[in-house]
């Protein structure tokens, strides 16, 4: 069971990156059918705290939800769902509806570096260019991210010749807008940054995640349908006009809900670089849906930047891997020294007591 559970957040950020290329892919196709994205932003986060209710108001949290919503938790809270979830999600699905479903996985491989950064500033991230596994981490993140914009800006030559026609809900705008959805993807990247990085905090002051997963849900909901309502003037907006439309919000609501306790609990356990190493993947995934599926052209750069993307994963991989061997150790050694220490006052006392006897009885003696 020990080795289970120690894989058990690789196989978890995996499956969530499995569902950001798809929600890319997939709310991409329902944007360019006419749904709004400030909208689906309400929608999706709605869907996701009504999902979150019966698991966090039940019988066994109700107690715990009391107590852990303190003024600190609450302004934390509310200000890293303004910040990562509300900011970070107009952002990110505006710029996806202005440039394509490509751009926006590229572009959120900015995360790992940014966060790595931010992580860094903060001091939850130590760098020692003399040591292996900091060398790693800086060499990993900056291969993962040259390999995520390699895929998406450097085509070259095509690999697979296939005929198909072009798909018109995943086709990249080729309007004056490409360049604002890459400039709001990349404002997301940054607020998913702060969020992670806000997650550390949010952890010690409430340790249940799905308590602060619904209430950041909560939170951002409120927030997201205040933006709307002053951003959206069409009330037609809000009118989901087709099943593919519905869908979408579905599964974007109910994949919110699941995703952010998945990512606050290995967050807690790995920490926010290693959660956000493994962003690079959608990228690679949602060129092999869409090759494979969707009968795009594979090019060289794809090709290229993908064995990046992976290299670069796993050098990050290795160099934190390699940290937490040496804090499991550390914290041995300091166990060992504790119960040698123990053990040696252990025999002192009885020696010191038998000491103080035999002079008593010496003083007693004529």
């Amino acid at each position: 069971m020990g080795g289970l559970s120690d894989h058990l957040p690789v196989i978890g950020m995996i499956g969530l990156q499995i569902h950001y290329a798809a929600l890319a892919i997939f709310t991409r196709a329902a944007l360019l059918d006419g749904l709004s994205p400030t909208v689906f932003v309400v929608y999706r986060q709605g869907i996701a705290t009504l999902t979150l209710v019966p698991m966090a108001f039940s019988s066994k949290r109700r107690q715990s939800l009391k107590i852990s919503m303190g003024l600190r938790s609450f302004f934390l809270m509310f200000a890293t769902s303004l910040i990562g979830v509300t900011a970070n999600q107009n952002a990110y699905f505006k710029g996806l509806y202005y440039a394509s479903s490509t751009a926006a996985t590229a572009m959120s491989n900015l995360i790992p570096a940014l966060t790595f950064i931010m992580a860094a500033i903060v001091g939850f991230e130590k760098i020692g260019l003399r040591s292996l596994r900091n060398i790693a981490k800086i060499l990993g993140t900056v291969c993962c991210v040259s390999g995520a914009l390699t895929m998406a800006l450097l085509k070259g030559q095509k690999l697979l010749h296939m005929e198909f026609v072009p798909s018109t809900y995943l086709t990249a705008s080729e309007s004056d807008n490409w360049q604002l959805g890459c400039l709001l993807l990349l404002a997301s990247s940054v607020f998913w940054s702060c969020w992670m990085i806000m997650q550390v905090p949010i952890s010690s002051c409430c340790p249940d995640h799905i308590l602060s997963t619904f209430w950041m849900c909560f939170f951002a909901t409120i927030q997201s349908a205040i933006f709307a309502l002053l951003y959206e003037q069409n009330l037609q907006a809000w009118i989901l006009h087709s099943p593919l439309e519905f869908s979408c919000c579905l599964y974007a609501g109910i994949g919110i809900a699941v995703s952010f306790f998945i990512q606050t609990w290995c967050i807690s356990e790995r920490g926010p670089l290693y959660c956000a190493m493994f962003n690079p993947l959608a990228t690679v995934i949602t060129a092999l849906i869409t090759v494979t599926f969707m009968h795009e052209e594979l090019y060289v750069g794809s090709l290229v930047g993908a064995i990046g993307v992976i290299a670069g994963l796993y050098i990050v991989l290795w160099g934190k891997a390699k940290e937490i061997e040496e804090i499991k150790q550390e914290k041995q050694s300091n166990l060992q020294d504790d119960k040698i220490i123990s053990s040696s006052i252990d025999l002192e006392e009885p020696l010191l007591s038998e000491n103080s006897e035999n002079v008593a009885e010496a003083k007693i003696e004529p």
